[in-house]
């Protein structure tokens, strides 16, 4: 192996990575820092500490970035109303770009030369940590184990613990059929019985939202108010930004609401199944859309639409700190100055509906225009001929010119 002297390995805990801390360790005789980021996976982090410790790692990085996740990753992506591929909400994809982010900031702190990742050769989130560690410390070493050794299947893994006094839980030893990732967005489903697209997930893999025949037979009523096309206050009560995507995952779990089950294309080229339960984000998709319906010009919304898939690409496919994402933001924001009132939703087994929308300051909705009854004038439907005449103008000529 080429000579690392220090390497900031992005940290569970779990069976992987605690097999590539050891691996670190002798295969490149390194000095290994970790690190561990809670982004509200929902599991306690603080054993990993002692994982660590067990280990001989001298330095040791956990850290709570959840308010600094939802607001400067999860919240800027709902600002575009971004979906991939029509249907999947990027809870994975939106996560790494922070993770890389502190792990190069961590190197740079610890006087490391390299970072270490624990995402498989044949997935997306190689190229999502890497296009970050390169965007942001050009000249950084990477080692992605996944790539360089032949542990190539679970049981390996755990036969190398086992060989090297590594401990495992026999929770993980058991293990569950499922390649799962959670943060304060999604949890996602992968592998085992799901890489058969046409067998149905078990009601039991899911873990966050009741089934909607199981959901309360009573809708429930949320009311979200808006600033800058952000949530800030949930039921009329000031919520910081971390705080309003739990709350929304509990009352939209409760609902059966945000489950997904997708066969999705993924960057490196191949197709691949996954199920994921989005509770809170659907909820927010859906309310965002409504405030925007009544504060967005029509053009502006409409040109926001052409460039969302394009961003939700970029996402996906790793590009968080590409040139073009940024410039990208800078429009989505742009076009949120406005984005300011409230909106009600109605949730009730596995559906999220959109009941009221309003905004005092920013509204473009006007009543005295849109009314079926008088509108006192401000409105001449005699206007509508020449419109009509001047847009059907191309196609009367291509019309007249065939009967000829």
């Amino acid at each position: 192996m080429d000579k690392v002297k220090k390497a900031v390995l992005a940290f569970s805990g779990g069976l992987d990575t605690s097999v590539i801390l050891k691996w670190l360790q002798d295969a490149y005789q390194c000095e290994v820092v970790t690190f561990t980021a809670d982004i509200g996976q929902g599991e306690e982090i603080e054993p990993a500490r002692a994982k660590a410790r067990q280990f001989g790692i001298k330095e040791i990085f956990i850290e709570d970035l959840r308010e600094e996740f939802v607001r400067d990753y999860v919240f800027p992506m709902f600002r575009a109303n971004t979906i991939y591929e029509g249907e999947y909400l990027l809870g994975t994809s939106i996560a790494r770009p922070l993770i890389a982010k502190r792990q190069v900031e961590i190197a740079q702190q610890t006087g490391a030369d390299a970072v270490s990742h624990g995402a498989t050769g044949k997935g997306n989130d190689q190229v999502r940590f890497e296009l970050g560690y390169y965007a942001l410390q050009p000249d950084i070493r990477v080692i992605a184990p996944w790539r360089e050794w032949d542990l190539t299947s679970r049981e390996k893994l755990l036969a190398y613990a086992e060989k090297q006094g590594i401990p495992i839980e026999m929770k993980q030893k058991a293990g569950s059929p499922y390649s799962m990732d959670a943060n304060l967005l999604h949890i996602s489903y992968e592998g085992r019985a799901l890489e058969d697209p046409a067998v149905e997930p078990e009601e039991s893999m899911w873990r966050w939202t009741a089934s909607p025949e199981a959901a309360p037979n009573e809708p429930e009523y949320l009311e979200l108010e808006y600033e800058r096309g952000d949530i800030v206050a949930l039921n009329g009560e000031k919520l910081s930004p971390a705080t309003i995507l739990a709350r929304l995952n509990q009352l939209g779990g409760k609902h059966g609401i945000g489950r997904l089950d997708l066969v999705e294309n993924r960057y490196v080229g191949m197709k691949s199944r996954g199920c994921y339960e989005t509770p809170g984000g659907t909820i927010m998709l859906r309310a965002h859309r409504a405030i925007e319906s009544i504060t967005l010009d029509r053009e502006v919304a409409h040109l926001k639409d052409d460039l969302m898939p394009r961003y939700a690409a970029l996402i996906y496919n790793g590009y968080w700190w590409s040139p073009e994402r940024k410039l990208l933001q800078g429009l989505i924001d742009e076009s949120q100055t406005n984005v300011n009132g409230w909106v009600r939703v109605k949730l009730y087994k596995g559906n999220v509906t959109v009941v009221g929308r309003d905004s005092k300051t920013d509204s473009l909705f006007d009543p005295n225009i849109a009314t079926f009854e008088e509108d006192g004038g401000a409105y001449h439907q005699a206007d509508a001929a020449g419109f009509i005449k001047l847009n059907a103008l191309r196609m009367r000529i291509a019309k007249a010119l065939h009967r000829r």
